[in-house]
């Protein structure tokens, strides 16, 4: 078997792209501020970091969006965060804009109510950007994004995305760079949706061993059968592929119907940006 690896993160040039980037694309539009959505978990704690430091911590408004059953600790981990970098900040509870979309459907699922958590963040950040004068900031990582765990018009709702293109593992590397608070770095990664809740355990899936398989099949476009080849388990791969493959839909701007010369999306590219 030859054996492949996730590269080694080059966290330093990392960093440096990607504070240049949020930089550069918020300064694109006449602005100087960012709004985003603080968890607690490492994602949106790199993301924060990263905006702090391309913008100045006193142009970062970090929104911490509790709701009744959040953790503690989850709180407590962001304060952190803000404490460390000195951002601006703001908590906005969110269960009674939650609970009033519960009581419409009493036999709701756990996935349906966190899916409703996730969209009622998104508009306490396009709210709050409204009156910051920033744009929203993304916290999701490329792992989360291939595999589709994500909310369309929730956590991935966005103006730029500085993270989107680190796997997870990558993302604890570059976290150490740019001296997150460790126990952030160490805990284990959860969305915080409902009481106990983890990522990996609701996904059934391993982040390290997951990003390996998706280096090899989405960086390297490796096939399928190449990658069993390597010695990837046959059942592990095409259900990892089916997932990556099925959430297509969520990693592409809304399909708009051709009728016209000139349609959004289709043959209205250009290599440069429109009204700067």
């Amino acid at each position: 078997m030859r054996r492949i690896t996730l590269p080694t993160l080059d966290a330093a040039v990392a960093r440096k792209v990607l504070v240049g980037f949020v930089r550069d694309e918020i300064r694109k539009v006449g602005l100087n501020r960012a709004v985003l959505g603080l968890s607690g978990g490492i994602d949106s704690a790199l993301s924060c970091f990263i905006a702090a430091e391309a913008l100045g911590p006193e142009n970062v408004l970090a929104v911490r969006m509790p709701y009744r059953t959040s953790s503690q600790g989850s709180l407590d981990h962001a304060q952190l965060v803000i404490d460390q970098l000195g951002v601006q900040s703001e908590t906005v509870e969110i269960t009674a804009m939650v609970d009033g979309w519960r009581r419409l459907s009493p036999d709701m699922t756990p996935l349906r109510a966190g899916n409703i958590m996730a969209r009622c963040r998104m508009i306490t950040l396009y709210d709050r950007s409204s009156v910051f004068g920033g744009l929203v900031v993304g916290t999701g990582n490329k792992t989360e994004l291939m595999l589709g765990y994500t909310t369309l018009f929730g956590d991935q709702g966005c103006a730029l995305n500085p993270i989107g293109d680190l796997f997870k593992t990558q993302i604890r590397a570059l976290s150490a760079e740019m001296n997150v608070p460790r126990v952030i770095i160490d805990k284990a990664p959860s969305a915080d949706l409902w009481e106990g809740q983890t990522d990996e355990q609701e996904m059934g899936l391993s982040y390290d061993e997951v990003d390996q398989l998706l280096h090899v099949l989405v960086d390297l476009r490796y096939s399928t059968e190449e990658a069993i080849d390597l010695g990837f388990d046959p059942a592990y791969v095409r259900r990892i592929w089916r997932m990556v493959s099925r959430n297509q839909f969520k990693r592409r701007y809304p399909l708009i119907a051709k009728v016209s010369g000139r349609t959004v999306g289709a043959d209205f590219l250009y290599p440069r940006d429109w009204g700067v």
